[in-house]
């Protein structure tokens, strides 16, 4: 029998379990679209495809299933590719299906073709961060093409990949059985996991070492193997750091876990970790600002400290730092066999009763350096105060989306994240603009449960004609726009290495300047509010989160630097050997 493909398509992505699709409608995808409305599968539309994206990618970490983007040819591609490449470096699965050109028209250059070194190339542009950018050049291939589109997306490390189809294709028919045969491939790979040998020596290792510690990167998150290293930990008490996209990889109200490293790290942390003889990596990258651009003095002392990595990916076990035993292999598989063997070799455990306390001597010491920031009443607020208040008021399984600046940095620094997964943040890309837009996709992915999404004024500022999505939809999402009227980061570097702010600072006739974010937020149909003296904040946040609605929380912020006794590289290169880091610019 035959059927136009975009049905198919549709029927497809239907039979694959895709409830959901971001994007945004084009002349050379309306087909697809005209399908989606006949369809079990709701389309989330958005004002611009970056916003798209990210929503996509939020959707994917909280639903924990591959997203799909919907996108136009050209400059609708175009716009999402940044919050593919945020994807891309997050390892969030994503399968991006984009119009093109009409396939009789290659080369001719048609309205929006990209062609200028070689014909009908767009999906060229997506090749240096998706696992593979596929033309579909053959409709009878398409489907073949979709069914591999979606298990490399989910596959190994996961990540985005990118189907570009001429806009022909789509309107094409072909036999059905091409479809019907991709129902009979499995779903589902086995993941590859260790075996008790490996596990055995790990373990034997570990319970050696005079001053070990287990390393949780974000592949612990993509694994969904939080509760496997709950339960590896918590039977030897070995104290675990994290990177910042390992945040809450294990619950930061457990007493064994010190916090995250590098740059943002505290001196404590980073002590511990320099200090490790043995450190057992998982799934981590040991990326430049966790590891304080990879010098032995601040944070890593390899090779004197041994290190024990697994991942699922080959190419990052040694990639930064050498190890003494690598492992390719699944997290969750793996933390599986290391529990099993564990208690085999040691039924009893260990504990470490004196670790635990001065790991809970420290945070107390932490809170207590905090304290007169959080109790400060001052406005413009300190930010330490903000999100203090946002961690009282929130329930414990709560979902945080962030940005760049305090919201990323203090948030990975001194906000409990309580429940594995909850906090999604732009790590690998640090892209300004994610938090916003990625909460739609949360709440959407997780609608029974809280959804804050802590953003500067410049990501907030990026993109939010998002409300107009959250508006259309009601998605209640809150979100918490921590105000300073500047590029707040980057203007305490300037202003500490330069002694300027030229193209950091919002400014009018001299003086500093913000839109009125509350207002927008009310323009686009959204409760707005606008935060006039600290104590206002917090019972604000607690009616938006009682009240259900989208609503957006504009809170003037001061714009001071997220402490930290951790080192990045940059510093030197902007004032070699003076130790300056960020000054205050209020």
């Amino acid at each position: 029998m035959q059927e136009l493909i975009s049905r198919q398509l549709v029927k497809y992505l239907e039979n694959r379990g895709v409830e959901h699709i971001f994007g945004l409608c084009g002349h050379t995808n309306i087909a697809v679209l005209s399908e989606l409305e006949k369809s079990s599968i709701k389309f989330v539309n958005v004002r611009h495809e970056q916003v798209a994206a990210h929503a996509a990618d939020g959707y994917a970490r909280a639903k924990k299933q591959t997203a799909v983007v919907l996108s136009h040819v050209g400059p609708g591609l175009t716009n999402a590719a940044t919050g593919v490449a945020n994807a891309a470096l997050d390892c969030t699965p994503m399968v991006v299906i984009a119009g093109d050109i009409p396939s009789h028209y290659y080369g001719k250059h048609p309205h929006q073709e990209i062609n200028l070194h070689a014909d009908a190339t767009q999906y060229e542009i997506y090749r240096p961060f998706v696992k593979r950018a596929w033309r579909v050049d053959s409709d009878h291939l398409f489907p073949e093409i979709l069914e591999k589109a979606f298990q490399l997306a989910e596959s190994g490390t996961p990540g985005p990949v990118l189907v570009s189809v001429p806009m022909d294709i789509f309107s094409k028919e072909i036999d059905t059985a091409l479809f019907d045969r991709q129902k009979h491939h499995t779903k589902t790979l086995q993941k590859p996991s260790i075996d008790e040998v490996t596990a055995e020596k790990i373990i034997r290792t570990l319970l050696d070492a005079k001053n070990p510690v287990i390393y949780a990167g974000g592949g612990v998150l993509i694994a969904d193997a939080a509760k496997e290293l709950a339960e590896f930990v918590n039977h030897f008490d070995f104290p675990v750091a994290h990177s910042l996209m390992g945040k809450g990889a294990v619950a930061d109200d457990n007493p064994l876990v010190l916090g995250m490293t590098g740059f943002w790290g505290t001196e404590f942390i980073n002590q511990k970790t320099r200090e490790a003889d043995y450190i057992l990596g998982l799934g981590t990258r040991f990326a430049e600002a966790d590891s304080s651009s990879w010098e032995n003095e601040f944070t890593f002392d390899f090779p004197t400290t041994k290190l024990i990595q697994i991942d699922i990916e080959a190419s990052e076990i040694g990639r930064n730092y050498p190890v003494e035993i690598g492992a390719v292999a699944d997290l969750k598989q793996a933390l599986t066999v290391l529990n099993r063997v564990a208690k085999r070799i040691a039924p009893e455990g260990r504990q470490n009763e004196e670790l635990k306390q001065e790991i809970a001597t420290n945070k107390k010491e932490f809170k207590a350096s905090n304290k007169p920031f959080v109790e400060d009443n001052c406005f413009p607020m300190q930010p330490q105060r903000i999100l203090a208040d946002v961690r009282d008021v929130l329930p414990r399984d709560a979902f945080i989306t962030t940005d760049v600046g305090w919201n990323k940095n203090g948030v990975g620094q001194q906000f409990d994240i309580l429940e594995p997964g909850t906090i999604l943040t732009p790590g690998g890309f640090a892209t300004m603009g994610f938090g916003a837009p990625a909460a739609l996709g949360v709440k959407i992915a997780q609608p029974d449960r809280v959804v804050v999404s802590l953003v500067g004024d410049g990501g907030f500022g990026q993109n939010p004609a998002l409300l107009a999505t959250a508006a259309e939809e009601n998605i209640p999402v809150i979100w918490v726009v921590m105000n300073n009227s500047a590029y707040g980061t980057i203007a305490g570097l300037q202003k500490a290495h330069y002694d300027t702010t030229l193209g950091t600072l919002f400014m009018k006739d001299g003086e500093s300047y913000s839109p009125d974010f509350a207002a927008i937020a009310r323009a686009y149909g959204i409760e707005g509010i606008k935060i006039k003296k600290a104590e206002e904040f917090k019972p604000a946040l607690e009616q938006a989160i009682a009240a259900n609605k989208p609503v957006v929380i504009d809170v003037a912020m001061l714009n001071n630097p997220v402490p930290t006794a951790g080192h990045w590289n940059i510093m030197d290169i902007y004032s070699p050997g003076e130790k300056v880091h960020h000054v205050s610019t209020n």
